[in-house]
């Protein structure tokens, strides 16, 4: 079954009780048991709930997973997997890695004698290096967020098998359009599903699919525990938005590129990170893996009064926390995704106060481009002083 096909058609699309061409919104907390003494598939929503189903098996199709699992947040879909390491267990993670992420990583796991240490994504030898006798997992995001920096996935797939080692990634930025880390030999997969696979701004969710039973046990079991599953309405949402994501997608792509490769020629723009420019360090690992250069760029304009005044001259695109909507947003990575990092550690990483991340919507690629053209006239050479943020 081909992509544009599995989107409409890889879960339950009709539901089976009474041929509703969506599968309903089952906004029930319990349900009745008939034969109380014998087990049935849904008895109260927390365990399951059929709508909720709908969702985890369409996402397990779109990755090529067997298993899946909805979480109110992506967040709470990175704490379900990230909690599961014990007592001892080292976890080998990216520099330049969500700030939720980071948060959870620095401020939990030393609750939980969990070691950690944080590597240069971009060199494969980085990881190799980190791992100890006691690491048990290795955690990728990419593209990364900030960033956009690559990660050889199945280089570290390979080194981790090697040693019986679980790999985890963060696939929210290219979602199981552009890159599908199952069929690269990844154990298990998370997204952000507020993002690209709703794709409409109106649900916070998270998803995890794997190929391995007993991880899949483990995942349910979290989900149940922590009672952070995601409820039938936004399931619902989701599987709406999802019969969409690929031309959604497509056009935001497009956008991407075509902004991507004109920020880049403007005077007054420092940098510009997107995978899809010929000069982004890792562009060929990563369409080796990938097959777009993604919706989401990221550039530099030098100072917090530059980026202070691009966002208050832009029409068109929204200033917010958040990403893959069908409208294009905004964000400011030092004081929105990354404020958790520490003031040191963001500006090592490249998060300065000048930065800003784009994610492209599907309005008309030149209206966009306009529109930040004409914020930019306001925005003073990057050579001038800069004001500190306070």
């Amino acid at each position: 079954m081909e992509l544009d096909t599995k989107l409409i058609h890889g879960g339950p699309l009709i539901d089976k009780y009474t041929g509703s061409s969506s599968v309903p919104i089952y906004q029930a907390s319990t349900f009745h048991q008939s034969q109380f003494a014998e087990s049935q598939e849904f008895t109260y929503t927390r365990f399951g709930n059929p709508t909720r189903k709908a969702l985890e098996e369409t996402i397990a199709s779109l990755e090529f997973a067997k298993y899946g699992y909805a979480f109110s947040s992506g967040m709470a879909a990175i704490s379900a997997v990230l909690l599961n390491f014990s007592h001892g267990d080292h976890v080998v993670l990216p520099k330049d890695i969500y700030g939720g992420a980071y948060q959870l990583v620095t401020e939990m796991f030393p609750k939980y004698g969990i070691e950690y240490t944080f590597v240069d994504e971009t060199n494969l030898s980085s990881w190799e290096k980190a791992i100890k006798k006691n690491t048990r997992g290795i955690y990728i995001e990419t593209p990364s967020n900030p960033l956009l920096t690559i990660t050889d996935i199945k280089g570290v797939v390979m080194m981790a098998k090697q040693r019986n080692i679980l790999t985890i990634i963060d696939n929210t930025f290219m979602s199981p359009i552009y890159q599908n880390p199952i069929k690269l030999g990844v154990d298990i997969v998370i997204h952000s599903a507020t993002k690209f696979i709703n794709g409409h701004s109106d649900v916070t969710a998270g998803l995890v699919v794997t190929n391995d039973e007993e991880i899949a046990e483990t995942i349910y079991k979290t989900q149940k525990m922590f009672g952070s599953m995601l409820d039938p309405y936004d399931c619902w949402l989701v599987l709406r938005g999802i019969k969409t994501m690929k031309v959604r997608m497509e056009k935001e792509v497009e956008n991407a590129d075509f902004i991507a490769k004109e920020l880049q020629k403007h005077s007054k723009v420092k940098a510009v990170y997107y995978p899809g420019l010929a000069n982004h360090k890792g562009k060929e690992l990563h369409f080796s893996q990938s097959s777009s250069g993604g919706a989401v760029l990221t550039f530099d304009l030098g100072s917090y009064e530059n980026a202070k005044t691009l966002f208050e001259n832009v029409t068109l695109p929204i200033v917010a926390v958040s990403l893959g909507g069908v409208e294009s947003i905004l964000s400011y990575p030092y004081t929105m995704s990354h404020a958790c990092v520490p003031e040191k550690e963001r500006l090592e990483l490249g998060v300065t106060n000048g930065l800003i991340r784009l994610s492209c919507g599907i309005e008309d690629k030149h209206d966009l481009l306009n529109d930040l053209l004409r914020a930019l006239d306001h925005v003073i050479s990057e050579n001038r002083p800069q004001k500190k943020i306070i």
